[in-house]
This record gives C-alpha cells, structure tokens and sequence, in this order.
C-alpha cells in the first residue's frame, strides 16, 4: 500500500471514531513554538503552571520529545454546546461550569478514541505510535494549525472554518512518514469580539494570554486566595470561562459533539448547595468529570468567590457556615463573600 493510500485510509477510520477532522505535519512543523514559549514563561504569564517550564524543552519541540517520530496525526473533537452557554450567568444564584466540563472527562473519551486508532494504524503498518490528550508536554494547538486543522485565533484558542472553536485536540505521534496537509492560516481578520468580551482583560494582545488574569487559569489551575481586584470579575463562574469562545462568529460553522459523553450533567447548579459539600461529597458528585481534579477546597473557594458576587443576601448564610473552613483559602473566600453581601 502506497504513503497515500494509508493516509487516505486513516483519515477515512479517523471520522468514523468520531473525530471530526484529521490532519498530518512533521514533528518540527512549527520551529517558532519555542521562542514563543521562552516569551510566554519569560513574561510570567504561566503564573502559578510551573510544569510549563519544568519540561520546556520537550514542550518547545515535538521532534525532542520523541526524536523517532516522523509523523504527527492531529485529530480534533466536537464538543459543541446545543445552547449559548453565557446565558447561565444570568443565574446569579447558580454556578456556571465551562462546557467542556459539562460531561464525562474528555482525557479518557479522547484517549480511547486515539487508542483504538493508533492500534489499526500499527496493525496496517507495524509502525511504532504514541499517543497523547492534553497530559504531556505537547503544543497540540501550533501542531494542529500545521496539520490543517484550523488556527489559533487572537484567544490563543484553535478555530477551524468547518469546525468552530469548540473542540479537544489529540496527537498520534507515529515512526510512518506520512504525506503531510497544508496548513491552515489566519482567518481572524478585523474582529475582535474574543478580546472584546474578556471579563478580566486577560489579552494583553491578540493572540497572547496571561493566564494569571484568565479565569479558566484562576478557576482551575490557580491555588490559594485569587486577588481581590479580580474576584468580583469572575462572576458566577466556578470552573472555566468559555466567554472568548462563545462570542466567536466562525461558531456559526461548529461542527455537532457526536460524543454522547458530552452530554451535560452538571447543568447550572446551586451555589448554596455547592457550598455545603464536604471532600467526600464533593468527590461522589464529581466522579468522572474534570472538575474532580481541582479538589473540593478550590471548587468551595470558586463558590464563595460567586456567592459574593451575586448580589443576593439570601446567600450570605451559606457563606458564613464556612468561616472557619479548615483551608485557609476557603476561609478567606467565606469572609470576602460575607463582607460583600
């Protein structure tokens, strides 16, 4: 079977796992990646993601961190919502969870997907594979503009004009020397509604972003107390911001999740009732989601911080039950929801 035939036959098996479009580059497609990256963390932007640096010379070159590859398969994955997810934060009572976060975790829907299709590869080829979702130290995003995929747009976000924005990216790194895609450029243009929107100003350019001011960064990644000037800017959102991503018009062109685990279960739930879950609690309602990774204290911390800020007194009691809260950044959470009711 010819390089071109294989590809052919992958791109086509890649779809019926369900990824909605597969893309081929080599390894050192995006040489610059490097250099933006020693900007990136140069500028403190990472804030407090110090594994960015830990393993920056794999993260600046996909040909270091497997010298044998010769190939790298790019492969996204719809998540689109059905509905506008902003019109949750309307809710000032309820917490708004990002939507890739809305279902089952996307690391293990994603892996198995990836598993399952790097198996028929080194089954048809006896190549060698690895496969990576978001868990190594690999820029999916510049290896996926060089791939075809689509491009980062000014939120630093992939977006793809038969895709949208709302996708997971995955990697099969493979020993096969593929035919490669074009890849994709610029369509931005003038608009900069993902810059507009940004509640903390978190762009301090188009496509640059400091995370420290980002609220997915503050939500997830973040630990201890968030600063006071940007509290009251995160709203009611307790775990990611998908406002940059929402507001972008090629989302018009968004392909559907085909995924069931997508699916939503978290909904728009209750901060009072978030607000009462112990550790226990906490990791029985979130088993299988993303959101069981940050813990119950930053979850909590992330609830307070919205409780005081919905401007509803009713909630003040629940905020002052965690006032003595054994993590001090609860505690702290607890007292500035307080004062601000």
């Amino acid at each position: 079977m010819t390089d071109a035939g294989l590809k052919a036959l992958l791109v086509a098996r890649g779809l019926e796992e369900g990824f909605a479009k597969v893309g081929i580059c080599r390894p050192d497609a995006v040489p610059e990646t490097a250099a933006r990256l020693a900007a990136f963390l140069d500028a403190g932007h990472h804030g407090q993601m110090g594994w960015m640096a830990e393993r920056v010379k794999w993260r600046g070159s996909a040909a270091a961190l497997w010298p044998q590859a010769r190939s790298v398969i790019m492969l996204a994955e719809a998540y689109t919502p059905e509905g506008n997810p902003m019109t949750g934060l309307a809710a000032r009572d309820r917490g708004v969870v990002s939507c890739y976060a809305q279902g089952k975790d996307y690391h293990d829907l994603v892996k198995r997907r990836l598993k399952r299709l790097g198996r028929w590869l080194v089954d048809q080829s006896g190549c060698e594979i690895k496969v990576f979702v978001d868990t190594a130290p690999v820029m999916e995003k510049p290896l996926a503009q060089a791939a075809g995929l689509g491009w980062q747009g000014k939120h630093t976000n992939l977006l793809g004009r038969d895709l949208g924005n709302w996708v997971f990216l995955g990697a099969i790194f493979t020993t096969l020397e593929l035919p490669v895609d074009a890849p994709e450029v610029d369509h931005c243009g003038t608009c900069s509604a993902c810059l507009d929107i940004c509640p903390t100003e978190a762009f301090p350019a188009p496509y640059r972003l400091d995370a420290r001011r980002c609220i997915s960064y503050l939500t997830i990644e973040h630990k201890g107390p968030v600063d006071e000037d940007l509290r009251g800017l995160m709203g009611n959102r307790i775990y990611g911001c998908d406002d940059c991503l929402a507001v972008c018009p090629w989302n018009k062109f968004a392909v559907a999740a085909g995924e069931i685990g997508y699916q939503p279960r978290v909904g728009l739930p209750e901060l009072a009732e978030l607000a009462m879950l112990d550790d226990a609690a906490f990791r029985a309602r979130f088993a299988g989601s993303p959101i069981k990774r940050i813990g119950r204290d930053r979850f909590v911390r992330n609830v307070l911080y919205a409780i005081g800020n919905s401007g509803m007194p009713g909630l003040r009691g629940a905020a002052m039950g965690l006032l003595d809260d054994a993590d001090p950044a609860v505690a702290d959470a607890a007292r500035w929801a307080v004062g601000r009711l």
